[in-house]
């Protein structure tokens, strides 16, 4: 009996462990917007797919002239549509528009990612 319990217990713990770890789509969103904070447009880029990267290098233009943080950013995947991944984030993106901050809060768009050259990337919102 006393094995049954350790076991049990063993289970739950490996399970409890998992269960924290972001899938590979939700750290490519978590990875875009890390990159345009921290003002890296060619990583911005490459964590795009093929048919965004012309919107990822408007966005890195946007933040390259203004000071931008993020806070407590988080990221989950949260269904499919069609050939997209879809990931829902939590967390606030804040934009300094010479000294009127602005805040953005991830939660209100869903991102879609795919997966293109092996690598999960981001691929718009809605």
């Amino acid at each position: 009996m006393k094995y049954k319990w350790a076991i049990a217990l063993w289970t739950i713990l490996a399970l409890a462990a998992c269960s924290g770890k972001a899938s590979p789509s939700a750290l490519a969103i978590e990875g875009y917007f890390k990159a345009l904070v921290a003002k890296d447009a060619q990583k911005a880029i490459s964590l795009s797919c093929a048919a965004w990267e012309q919107n990822a290098q408007l966005d890195a233009d946007t933040f390259t002239n203004y000071p931008a943080k993020l806070d407590n950013i988080t990221c989950n995947e949260s269904g499919q549509e069609g050939i997209y991944t879809l990931v829902s984030c939590s967390g606030k993106l804040s934009l300094d528009y010479n000294g009127e901050i602005q805040e953005i809060d991830l939660a209100d768009r869903m991102y879609l990612t795919v997966q293109e050259g092996g690598e999960w990337r981001m691929c718009g919102y809605k």
